[in-house]
């Protein structure tokens, strides 16, 4: 797992951010700055109505729900017949009768929970880092007020914890979740093909999710119908765990652990 920097990033044009993002970067700590700094170590800012992490202002992350890639997947992704759709047995269930909910225990950049809302989920999203969560925090704040996503609020919902944390409490609160979804970071290969860079510069700051094994039996003990598991095709079951079924794709698989039918 990376070091946590979280504390000691400067936000750069903090003063155009909207208030609910700055009362966010006072809250975390973060040091409000007038300009990026000279030695191009990664910071916050904010620019062009959108808050990003970058090193040099050239390769950003943020997120964006109502444009760019989230919102081609979205129209041309392949709706229910996408494997991740498949793996949280959407194919299986008549969202017109009754709703599926999914608790993204580990949601990163939210991408996934996003395909899954957009197909008439409602998902809970759980972040642990602090500027990731801000990130998702901004992208809120866009995609509701788009008028190509008249159903996020009511879909999208976002929680700032440790995922073992929100699993425990989503237990002890006998939260009504019908998929567990965890998407943990794993170590890329070294002869694997060369990681974008906004993935790169993600990747370098959020580590790897070392606690993972450690999710599982609560994210089953929670979970009515199903945990799904993605995993890159070479790594390990989590927990050393063999699920009850698995749904492949070219660089990924998605494991099945079953609680109850899909009904």
């Amino acid at each position: 797992m990376a070091a946590d920097q979280s504390n000691t990033l400067q936000f750069v044009n903090w003063r155009t951010a909207p208030l609910e993002i700055i009362d966010l970067a006072e809250q975390f700590g973060w040091i409000m700055a007038n300009k990026a700094p000279n030695d191009e170590s990664l910071h916050i800012a904010f620019d062009d109505d959108k808050l990003f992490l970058t090193r040099d202002s050239k390769t950003k992350i943020f997120v964006d729900f109502a444009e760019g890639a989230n919102a081609h997947r979205q129209k041309f992704g392949g709706g229910k017949n996408q494997a991740i759709a498949k793996a949280v047995g959407l194919n299986k269930v008549d969202l017109s009768k009754s709703s599926l909910k999914v608790f993204d225990a580990t949601a990163g950049m939210g991408k996934d929970a996003f395909v899954l809302a957009s197909l008439g989920c409602e998902v809970t999203l759980v972040e642990r880092q602090q500027p990731i969560y801000a990130l998702l925090v901004d992208g809120f704040r866009r995609a509701k007020t788009s008028t190509h996503l008249p159903w996020f609020e009511e879909r999208m919902s976002l929680i700032h914890a440790p995922a073992q944390q929100a699993l425990t409490q989503a237990i002890s609160n006998k939260q009504d979740v019908d998929v567990v979804y965890l998407d943990p970071m794993f170590p890329h290969r070294v002869k694997s093909a060369a990681v974008k860079k906004d993935m790169a510069l993600f990747q370098t700051f959020v580590g790897t999710d070392d606690d993972a094994d450690e999710l599982l039996p609560s994210a089953i003990t929670l979970a009515k119908k199903r945990v799904v598991v993605k995993r890159p095709d070479y790594a390990p079951f989590l927990n050393a765990q063999q699920p009850s079924t698995q749904i492949k794709t070219k660089k990924n698989r998605f494991d099945v652990y079953v609680n109850a039918a899909m009904v």
